[in-house]
């Protein structure tokens, strides 16, 4: 009996430390899931036709001219089928045919990515009188683009590929680096790093600066913080918790969205933030937002209640 109660609170303790210990590497049990492998076949429905449409909800009847919408905005590629010219021509009696109508099938055609190697080639011009006359000879180089990023091979495009895959898709870069290999290109995830980081810090990194000038313009603003766990930070535990800030205009005008990154919660990094900001901030109930200089903190508004008389 003893050794039965010993061993239950052994697997008590234990489960406590998974439960509420701190953990560096923690990972939502759906996905590593093995039943994920066999989505397809969970979600196939033998009654289910491929006009069913699901948006933000699911609904058994498409509404009119669904696949017109649907294709509205795609390249159109048209392949024709005819009868060669000389089987133009009735097995009977031997006369002309004529079109009667047409037979149409659309098909959704995908293309998947490819690398290639695009050369520029500038072109320089010299003088052979100045040459033979002069000490200095006269010297003309061709227009050319500027590289996206000063002596590397990376282009806009192969730039942009890596941060949407990056970041808009969740792909981690020891992946992208599986993919290009797959297609046929040796691409390191330390290269993809230093695109990634250099391109933000050339091209972002003012684009993000002068959205925030056009933010604290505005007379409302929405602002939230999140928890998030960076590893290998310098001087700090992986356990330690971080806060990503998020800023965003009202209703009003283009919609302008900004993430800002810091170690702690403290009310300093909303103040900095918005300096020279002037109006109403909608926040929740945090008493860091509280007290920030020419702005009115009216709460957040999603979870007012109004008060009827009786």
């Amino acid at each position: 009996m003893n050794q039965k109660i010993e061993f239950i609170l052994e697997q008590l303790r234990l489960g406590k430390s998974k439960t509420f210990g701190r953990s560096s590497d923690t990972s939502v049990c759906e996905q590593l899931s093995f039943p994920i492998f066999n989505e397809a076949e969970m979600e196939y429905d033998s009654n289910t036709s491929e006009e069913k449409e699901t948006i933000v909800y699911t609904r058994n009847k498409k509404k009119k001219g669904h696949r017109e919408e649907m294709f509205e905005n795609l390249p159109v590629e048209t392949i024709e089928y005819v009868l060669p010219e000389e089987e133009q021509f009735c097995d009977k009696c031997n006369c002309k045919l004529h079109v009667m109508s047409k037979e149409t099938r659309r098909e959704v055609v995908i293309i998947p990515a490819k690398v290639k190697l695009k050369e520029h080639v500038r072109y320089i011009y010299s003088c052979r009188c100045c040459e033979k006359k002069d000490t200095e000879a006269t010297i003309k180089k061709a227009s050319m683009p500027n590289p996206a990023l000063p002596k590397s091979f990376a282009s806009a495009s192969s730039i942009a590929y890596v941060m949407c895959e990056k970041f808009v898709k969740g792909l981690p870069l020891y992946r992208q680096e599986q993919d290009w290999a797959r297609l046929g290109f040796k691409l390191s995830r330390q290269t993809m790093s230093n695109w990634m980081v250099l391109s933000s810090d050339r091209w972002l990194k003012p684009l993000y600066e002068r959205m925030r000038e056009y933010l604290i313009q505005r007379d409302i603003l929405h602002v939230d913080e999140t928890t998030l766990q960076v590893l290998q930070e310098p001087g700090r535990p992986a356990s330690t918790k971080s806060y990503m800030w998020l800023y965003r205009t009202g209703r009003e005008g283009p919609h302008i969205v900004l993430f800002n990154y810091q170690m702690t919660r403290a009310g300093k990094h909303p103040r900095e933030f918005l300096d020279g900001y002037k109006g109403y901030l909608s926040t929740d109930g945090y008493s860091g937002y509280n007290d920030m200089p020419g702005i009115i903190n009216v709460g957040c508004l999603a979870h007012a209640h109004v008060c009827l008389p009786m």
